[in-house]
């Protein structure tokens, strides 16, 4: 009976723990997902999101654990004794003996704090030091925007790569039998499909080469997402359209304070001088209040210690002047004030850094679609020299040489046309991050 109910409590765990697994993998997307489906869970689930998430509840949690001590803060203590000796003193010529071998006693503290700098400087700074984390989150969603959306775009330019060899690749074994053909038939040597055949093999090769990195560029940008490795998907892309919205010359003005760096400096900014007011706040006194109730228990047997109490209680308030510390808190003060100074320093050289990462951003940006511009007419040029060079070597007025010469000139260029267009749509991610621009 026992073995029976043991073995349907593991069966309903199993249900259970199925049931569950299999409805997070329905709660994950698969299929066929676009870029914004990638970037929308990326920004849910990606390892450097979660982390910035959690340290946003750490960080929470203390300046809550920092502002407790406005709260009363109360305690509890107890004690116990056996004196082994008791005190005796000679008033006249009697000695008396005072107190008893066993004493113990129970003590209730409440504790209010009035004025404190600690607590000042944490009500303070509380709103800047979760402005603070709230910015680091931003700033983790923008780099996984960034390199998931430059992950995902890796995958797809291995896939235009693909239609682009697997298009030559059918040109070629078309080539290969006319070349082979025609040599059986005696109208060419056999250089011709030799030459054919070398360019087949070159294609296979590197259509193989680009075949086999799809599954590791899948397994980085699930690494990036945050996505089980137990589940798989394809991704789409809209070409036409982002082509369509490529600007020749990107004139969007930089603004530093769109930038979520420039705006984590600058309340770092203000938390220094926050600081500086605090050091100075150490001449200032401290105050609070306290209430005290104690149960004192005496007696010369231990097992009749706790039949009477003789409790006292008290309420009373502790005030706390600095006088002197050697210098320490002016040399304290000097130090804040000099960490303002370096601030100032440092933001200063970070908006030179931003106007320099966005100056080189936007040249990169410019030079990638005047350079993706010029691939794109040679590609179109690439193609009707092959057409013209197919037609004149059909019609056997061109050699095979100058056709394979052709066909090559048209790969390169077809594959060269889509790295040039891939550059550009990463150097406009780069573009958007320079000038705080990515949603």
């Amino acid at each position: 009976m026992f073995n029976k109910r043991l073995l349907l409590v593991g069966l309903s765990v199993l249900l259970l723990s199925k049931t569950a697994y299999s409805q997070e993998e329905n709660s994950v997307p698969q299929g066929v997902l676009t870029l914004d489906q990638v970037v929308e869970y990326a920004l849910i689930q990606s390892p450097i999101v979660r982390q910035a998430q959690i340290d946003e509840e750490i960080g929470d949690r203390n300046i809550k654990s920092n502002l407790a001590d406005w709260y009363p803060q109360i305690t509890a203590s107890a004690a116990g004794a056996y004196n082994i000796k008791l005190q005796q003193q000679i008033i006249g010529d009697q000695l008396i003996t005072f107190g008893q071998k066993y004493n113990s006693n129970v003590l209730l503290q409440a504790d209010q704090t009035l004025f404190n700098r600690d607590q000042l400087f944490a009500s303070k700074t509380s709103k800047y030091y979760r402005q603070q984390l709230q910015k680091v989150i931003e700033n983790a969603k923008i780099n996984a925007v960034v390199d998931v959306s430059k992950a995902f775009y890796s995958i797809l330019l291995s896939e235009e790569q693909i239609k682009i060899l697997d298009q030559n690749l059918g040109r070629l074994e078309k080539q290969y039998k006319d070349a082979y053909s025609r040599f059986e038939a005696g109208l060419v040597d056999k250089t011709d499909y030799q030459r054919a055949s070398i360019a087949l093999t070159n294609v296979k090769s590197d259509r193989n080469r680009v075949a086999n990195s799809f599954e590791a560029k899948y397994d980085y940008l699930k690494q990036l997402m945050g996505y089980p490795d137990s589940l798989n998907f394809t991704i789409d892309f809209d070409i036409q359209g982002a082509a369509g919205e490529i600007a020749g010359n990107a004139s969007d003005p930089l603004i530093l304070e769109n930038r979520v760096e420039y705006q984590l400096l600058q309340t770092q900014q203000t938390l220094n001088e926050i600081q500086t007011s605090y050091e100075r706040w150490n001449y200032l006194p401290e105050l609070s209040a306290y209430y005290r109730y104690n149960w004192n228990y005496f007696n010369s047997s231990f097992t009749d210690l706790y039949k009477g109490a003789y409790p006292i209680s008290s309420v009373g308030v502790n005030l706390s002047i600095p006088i002197f510390q050697g210098g320490k808190r002016i040399h304290r003060v000097k130090a804040a004030e000099l960490q303002v100074d370096r601030g100032v320093i440092e933001i200063e050289n970070l908006s030179n850094q931003i106007k320099t990462e966005y100056t080189s951003a936007l040249a990169d940006y410019n030079s990638s679609v005047y350079e993706w511009q010029l691939i794109r007419e040679n590609m179109v040029m690439a193609e009707e020299v092959y057409n013209i060079i197919k037609m004149q070597y059909d019609e056997g007025i061109k050699a095979y040489v100058e056709l394979v010469v052709a066909e090559t000139d048209l790969q390169n260029a077809q594959i060269n046309h889509i790295n040039a267009f891939y550059q550009v749509l990463e150097n406009k991610l780069d573009l958007e991050k320079a000038l705080g621009t990515i949603n």
